[in-house]
């Protein structure tokens, strides 16, 4: 009986864990939406601060603050990494978001044309085969792979957290991306775009090819740049066809980096990591996260699952109509469409035992929804468009955020070494692909 009754007060205070944990994320987006965008002038650009990004930074002050207190408001090692666990399905209803979008601009992919499809080698090439190596001579390991597979976007995140999960090494190494390419990308893109531009030896055309990295923001400060040096006609080329190639970047790029990139990345760690790897101090980055025993990483019920969904689909709702200023009934035929992909994929991968990664079907299944193929496309992408697909990411966002205070020894060990791989890395995206674009356009 006494052996009952403890389990019984540790599944309620599981449970009363939980509860906070979802109450703090709900409170943390909706925050986040209400503070909004803010941008910050550079002189020479803007930074703009969107409302995910202060979800991220509100959730580590919560996460580290919240490690040294001892009532309510404390947050322990074991709801970082529940934090860090719960981001997978998180990122699993963005990807459905993302997925309905993509299906309904599949014709125009389409007709995108040779060069601006085959840019996205280039993309693969530029942040492997440069930021790999240099990654592994700084002494950075298995967090490289997380860190170059791709430029380390939203979509990226939801890769390495299905194949590895967030507490992982890759997944300590992508979310160290994330939060570089998130507050320094934009600037260091436009600067190296700029510059890249100004030496005249590329078409202005091949280099908006090369701008469209996957990242919205990104693309917009390295085209904004290379517009900059032409004439208003040939400006207007650099935005349309850096646009093209970013929405080729965000949609295929998906299943690239998937089934292409990520394996590449693991297949070349393992043949130079014994031949050019070194031992410094960002060697022991991944040992340095705070450990807790008992904790099973990366694992949550089916229960908790679905609570999640339905948190982040009832704040996301919230937050879209902070953002857009509509009214919140709008979206929520939308999300009732996203909760659907989501239930037809969970079954999905049970039927198939896991042959395909969870973000693969989520993709596919959303995709087909909106295709030209689908009869109810036209009426499912009228839904889709009441919900922008940023307000999907504040709660995702701040799950992120919330579970970093448990890797912040790990940051520390990779310090300024992530920064400069992040830095190349998105250097080498954008001037490889430049280079066969440039081949292909001419």
């Amino acid at each position: 009986m006494q052996h009952i009754s403890v389990v019984h007060q540790e599944t309620a205070t599981k449970r009363g864990q939980f509860t906070k944990l979802i109450f703090i994320v709900a409170i943390l987006a909706i925050v986040a939406s209400l503070i909004g965008p803010l941008k910050i002038s550079l002189g020479f650009g803007k930074v703009v601060l969107l409302p995910m990004v202060w979800a991220m930074i509100l959730g580590a002050v919560v996460g580290i603050v919240g490690t040294r207190q001892q009532w309510f408001g404390r947050f322990d090692a074991e709801l970082q990494f529940k934090a860090g666990a719960l981001l997978q399905p998180a990122l699993l209803m963005f990807t459905a978001k993302l997925g309905l979008m993509v299906g309904y601009s599949l014709p125009k992919v389409v007709h995108a044309g040779w060069a601006l499809a085959f840019q996205e080698f280039g993309h693969f090439l530029g942040t492997i085969l440069v930021g790999l190596p240099l990654a592994l001579v700084l002494g950075i390991k298995r967090e490289a792979i997380g860190a170059t597979f791709s430029v380390g976007r939203e979509p990226s995140l939801a890769i390495i957290g299905d194949r590895y999960g967030m507490n992982s090494p890759e997944g300590c190494g992508v979310l160290a991306e994330y939060l570089t390419g998130t507050i320094f990308g934009a600037v260091f893109i436009a600067l190296f775009a700029g510059f890249v531009t100004s030496l005249g030896i590329l078409d202005p055309v091949a280099l908006a090819m090369g701008a469209g990295v996957g990242s919205g923001s990104m693309m917009a400060a390295a085209s904004g740049a290379i517009a900059a040096l032409q004439t208003p006609e040939v400006a207007k080329q650099v935005a349309t066809f850096a646009a093209a190639s970013n929405l080729i970047t965000s949609t295929l790029g998906v299943y690239f980096t998937l089934f292409i990139s990520l394996p590449c990345a693991v297949r070349l760690y393992e043949f130079l990591e014994p031949k050019i790897g070194r031992a410094t101090k960002a060697s022991g980055a991944a040992s340095s996260r705070v450990a807790v025993e008992k904790i099973e990483e990366g694992t949550y019920s089916l229960l908790e699952k679905w609570v999640t969904w339905l948190m982040v689909g009832a704040v996301a709702i919230t937050c879209n109509a902070i953002l857009t200023g509509t009214n919140a009934l709008g979206s929520v035929p939308c999300m009732l469409v996203i909760l659907v992909v989501l239930a037809v994929s969970n079954g999905i991968v049970k039927i198939i035992g896991g042959r395909l990664p969870a973000v693969c079907i989520v993709s596919l299944v959303a995709m087909a929804l909106t295709s030209p193929w689908c009869p109810w496309a036209q009426t499912i992408n009228a839904m889709s468009s009441h919900l922008d697909f940023l307000s999907v990411t504040p709660p995702m966002l701040a799950l992120a955020g919330l579970s970093i205070a448990k890797d912040i020894p790990a940051f520390r060990k990779l310090g300024w070494r992530i920064v400069l791989v992040s830095f190349v890395a998105n250097a080498g995206s954008f001037l490889v692909a430049s280079l066969v674009a440039q081949f292909f356009h001419h």
